[in-house]
């Protein structure tokens, strides 16, 4: 999960240099992970990961200005997930 949300913001247009890490946030139980390379903090139209490291460890994709960006920045995701030995591409 905190893979597939950084790799969230390394395909964002703002701070992609930015490597997000789960840390405290006050109101929340656990850690949270919040990734959002956004033109405008906070703004939910545009593309963000984000949810407390917890099991099921689920993280929360919303937004996105356009198809191809969201597209493009799971397609970005995903390789970083196979790439880090997260998940794995069967044989066929």
């Amino acid at each position: 999960m905190i893979a597939f949300c950084q790799a969230i913001q390394y395909a964002s247009p703002i701070n992609s240099h930015v490597t997000p890490h789960a840390s405290y946030m006050p109101g929340y139980e656990d850690d949270v992970i919040m990734a959002a390379g956004t033109f405008v903090q906070g703004a939910s139209i545009e593309l963000s990961a984000d949810g407390p490291i917890r099991p099921p460890y689920t993280a929360y994709v919303q937004g996105g200005l356009t198809y191809a960006h969201v597209k493009n920045a799971i397609c970005s995701a995903v390789d970083a997930l196979l790439e880090q030995g997260f998940i794995e591409v069967p044989a066929q």
